[in-house]
């Protein structure tokens, strides 16, 4: 392969590589210096690609190391992460204040509960070991299969299995506990409130409707209301979806309130 049919196909995959690398460190500086890092690395070393596996594993495995290392400084956020920072929120008028003004200035800033509920899985996903946070970004959102991510992941397919099996028990348990949208006892409110506030004339129950997730609720499958919000993260990009912006900003927030939290917890 040569460097403009590699150019090319980087091209084409960086899209998804931004998002899994967003997603795992939940900042947008950081996505876009590790992005450009794994573009330098692949081409530096594009004559040790083999072609045993997939540009797109042996890329993907390039980003993820990158990751792991830059990761490795970071502690896991806490499973109540969106109590700690609405709280937060709640306490920073200014935070609204850039929200709403982000809300009436651009076009790509009309809050969406979908939108969100794929911004909530962002930040609790966090909460999980590094190990299991990657598998299932690699398997439920990005498509690769259990070969692929041992490959990445530099494991055995055994343990890529074990990860993904702990990481699913555990996001399930989670957003059953918490999510008001599959569980009325949930204790998790923050797709409607905030729909409230961003859509004060909007049917709130009328857009719910809308999401299979919320339809399906009632049939108690935890592991098919997973499933489905899986569905909903690989639908949005975050950041070309039609409300990137305001969730973007939503996101920096979180990150700051997150690393202002675990530092005043050491």
């Amino acid at each position: 392969m040569n460097q403009e049919e590699f150019t090319a196909l980087f091209s084409e995959i960086r899209p998804q590589l931004k998002s899994y690398i967003l997603r795992l460190t939940a900042s947008v500086p950081d996505t876009e210096d590790l992005v450009q890092d794994t573009w330098i690395k692949s081409s530096r070393n594009l004559t040790s690609f083999r072609g045993d596996s997939s540009l797109k594993t042996w890329i993907f495995t390039i980003a993820s190391n990158l990751v792991k290392d830059h990761q490795r400084k970071w502690k896991r956020w806490p499973e109540n992460v969106t109590d700690i920072c609405k709280e937060a929120a709640m306490q920073n008028p200014q935070h609204f204040q850039e929200a709403m003004q982000i809300v009436q200035s651009s076009q790509y800033a009309q809050f969406e509960i979908k939108e969100h509920i794929a911004f909530c899985f962002t930040c609790i996903a966090k909460s999980l070991p590094l190990e299991q946070h990657l598998c299932i970004l690699l398997k439920e959102v990005h498509n690769f299969k259990i070969k692929e991510m041992a490959t990445i992941l530099d494991t055995t397919e055994p343990l890529v299995k074990y990860h993904l099996h702990a990481a699913r028990k555990k996001m399930i348990e989670i957003f059953d506990g918490r999510c008001a949208l599959i569980n009325q006892e949930g204790v998790c409110h923050q797709c409607t409130e905030i729909n409230g506030i961003f859509n004060p004339k909007q049917d709130t129950q009328q857009e719910l409707m809308k999401i299979r997730m919320v339809r399906d609720a009632e049939k108690k499958d935890k592991e098919h209301l997973l499933d489905l919000r899986m569905e909903v993260l690989r639908e949005i990009d975050p950041f070309t979806s039609s409300a990137h912006e305001l969730q973007l900003h939503h996101l920096e927030h979180n990150r700051r309130v997150m690393e202002s939290h675990l530092e005043n917890k050491e």
